[in-house]
């Protein structure tokens, strides 16, 4: 799978992990930055990945900051982009097999490792229901500003 990967400074750490195994999992991997402790603005890689991912140049993203909600936030404002806050792994899970989230947002300062690669793998391997659940969707789609 392609999947796009960014951090603000304050999910770099979780971010270079995860990006690592991904790659080791045989996933193509972009990182979208930062790459750098500096402090930076999230909605900026909130936006590159966005972008990566509705443009279809990436299957997935997923993003880390300090809490993982700006990055949720900003992400959503990107038209085709269904982002999710990564709390546990049953709303992970859902926000794949019944929103069909296309981004996992994460919180570095709120998330283990192993828990952050538990939530990514579920994020990958859940696929959409579809259903009646396609159908709310397409109205979630619908909200979007043209």
């Amino acid at each position: 799978m392609r999947i796009a990967i960014g951090a603000d400074h304050a999910g770099l750490r979780l971010k270079n992990e995860l990006r690592e195994a991904l790659r080791q999992a045989g996933h193509d991997v972009t990182d979208c930055g930062t790459n750098s402790p500096e402090s930076t603005d999230y909605p900026d890689y909130a936006r590159q990945v966005g972008e990566t991912v509705a443009s279809k140049a990436a299957d997935r993203g997923v993003l880390v900051c300090h809490s993982g909600v700006g990055m949720s936030i900003a992400a959503n404002k990107i038209r085709g982009i269904r982002a999710a806050l990564g709390a546990g792994p049953e709303e992970v899970r859902l926000s794949r097999a019944h929103n069909d989230a296309n981004v996992l947002a994460l919180g570095q300062n709120f998330t283990d490792t192993t828990t952050a690669w538990n939530l990514t793998q579920i994020f990958l391997e859940t696929p959409f229901d579809g259903g009646r659940h396609e159908r709310r969707v397409n109205k979630i789609s619908a909200l979007e500003h043209p």
